[in-house]
């Protein structure tokens, strides 16, 4: 699998595939069209890769960015960008992917377009559901994914485990041990020299 889920809904994952946001340049997980296909397919909301061209790419980008300023508004409580909101309800309108039974089992087509209506309706649900006082970003200051924290007194600091939780943890274990006077400016177990 190559794109990461670590939002808890699609109104996250999509928007979640401009990784690192805060950094200067960002990693782009949607570079072409293939992997917006394999996105849609690794998402659950298709069974097999979606074809798409140039400007499906083009229209899925905007849609994107268009979700992660009303996830951000949401989150600060600040009113809805009315263009953003315009889109997604655009997209929201249209039909979205429909399950089929088939002797080999579910199967589900869908074009760009019609899963792209499936990541809006979603957005709308999400953002207009009991879920947004849980949406947080993640505490890994080179994460910009944003996550629903649906954990016991929502105290979840990241997004996933590997590699964010991995890395809150360690620095906090690090930090700990500093403070304690337990780890040197040396290597850890070592005296400094």
């Amino acid at each position: 699998m190559r794109h990461a889920f670590p939002g808890g809904t699609p109104a996250l994952d999509f928007p979640g595939t401009l990784r690192f946001r805060h950094r200067a340049e960002p990693r782009e997980d949607l570079d072409s069209p293939v992997s917006l296909g394999a996105w849609f397919r690794e998402a659950g909301i298709t069974v097999d890769d979606v074809p798409a061209g140039p400007a499906d790419l083009r229209k899925a980008l905007a849609l994107r960015e268009a979700v992660h300023r009303l996830v951000r508004a949401a989150m600060a409580g600040e009113d809805h960008d009315r263009d953003a909101l315009d889109l997604v309800n655009r997209y929201a309108r249209k039909p979205t992917p429909v399950p089929q039974l088939t002797p080999a089992g579910r199967q589900v087509d869908a074009t760009v377009e019609q899963a792209l209506a499936h990541v809006a309706r979603d957005a709308v649900l999400t953002l207009s559901g009991p879920d947004v006082p849980l949406l947080k970003e993640c505490g890994n200051p080179e994460c910009s994914q944003i996550f629903i924290d649906r954990s016991r007194g929502a105290r979840r600091e990241w997004c996933a485990m590997d590699p964010c939780g991995n890395k809150i943890k360690a620095a906090a274990y690090r930090a700990r041990k500093r403070a304690n006077g337990l780890l040197t400016a040396g290597r850890p177990g070592r005296p400094p020299a």
